[in-house]
């Protein structure tokens, strides 16, 4: 009898060393309201931006990233969470069928298959299921700015034509074309090899373009230089204004097309011509419903930051890092 009792002791302590040992392992870092936010989850967030990091060297500049990416990460998981919570009091559901729908007219647009993004995300150590969770969470707070924000936004006439008077540059000019890239700088000293090295990677990377990943995948994993943080996207640039090689290619591409690779003194580029305006002044009508579209968009931006700074006042957060 007593060396049953005392097999049930020792398996008890087992057990309860190993439920200590994971919620060590696995604490609450914070609690939004009555809900809370775990190591294992805050750790997830980072993974993606830990891998790139990796190649930066020990030292306090890498401490100081990852500790700015850490709060981020916390940000955009506390935030996350309130969207769930508001959506929840509002009644606002998603359901498979509508991530399923969004996901499908997505891929349509960028004319790729699941397989095909499949292996995309497996190369981002991503699965479908994580990528169908984000096109989730897009739509909650789509649904949530439509229902809180953009409902209760009002544009009058006075603000469309005052807008079109002040920012008359943005329909008038040179021929302009909106670029996205891909840029490999070259580094200072660039001697041949290197410089054969550079390209051929810029030719793996238009490889895999062609075979269907997606422009903003790739610019977020391999393109450098300022643009990068926004997502390669440098906005109107005029004819004239970018390297030669690098403008005629812009100036013989469509709306929507792609380059080849492209070398220039900075290194090697893949462009891609979001959209193209032409020379002279647009006449007001036709512009009228871009104007609404960016007055809203101001509006919504502004709101939206107000709604979310009251929405975080409003609500019990308890950070515990």
């Amino acid at each position: 009898m007593k060396l049953k009792i005392l097999f049930v002791v020792c398996i008890l302590v087992i057990f309860s060393s190993a439920l200590l040992h994971a919620a060590f392992e696995d604490r609450i870092v914070a609690i939004v309201n009555d809900e809370v936010i775990t190591l294992s989850e805050l750790d997830a967030t980072l993974q993606a931006f830990m891998k790139r990091v990796k190649e930066i060297p020990q030292g306090a500049q890498r401490e100081k990233m990852v500790a700015q990416a850490r709060v981020a990460a916390m940000d955009r998981l506390i935030d996350n969470m309130l969207f769930e919570q508001k959506a929840a009091k509002l009644g606002i559901v998603v359901t498979d069928e509508d991530v399923t729908k969004t996901m499908e007219g997505m891929l349509r647009e960028k004319n790729i298959s699941v397989g095909e993004l499949r292996k995309a995300l497996s190369k981002e150590d991503s699965t479908l299921d994580e990528y169908r969770n984000e096109i989730r969470k897009n739509i909650v707070r789509g649904r949530l700015v439509e229902a809180e924000i953009r409902s209760r936004i009002t544009i009058n006439e006075k603000e469309i034509g005052e807008y079109y008077l002040k920012n008359r540059n943005d329909y008038e000019g040179k021929e302009a074309a909106r670029i996205q890239q891909i840029l490999l700088v070259k580094p200072k000293d660039c001697n041949d090899s290197a410089r054969k090295e550079l390209r051929a990677k810029a030719e793996k990377i238009l490889r895999r373009l062609e075979n269907g990943e997606p422009f903003d995948v790739l610019v977020s994993m391999y393109s450098q230089g300022p643009a990068a943080k926004s997502g390669g996207d440098l906005g109107f640039v005029e004819k004239g204004m970018m390297f030669p090689k690098v403008d005629a290619a812009a100036s013989e591409l469509k709306k929507g097309e792609s380059s080849g690779v492209i070398e220039s003194p900075a290194g090697f580029h893949i462009i891609k011509v979001i959209d193209k305006r032409g020379a002279g002044i647009k006449p007001f009508e036709e512009v009228r419903e871009e104007i609404i579209r960016n007055i809203g968009n101001k509006k919504i931006k502004k709101k939206f930051e107000e709604w979310m700074k009251e929405l975080r006042e409003k609500s019990l957060i308890e950070i515990k890092l």
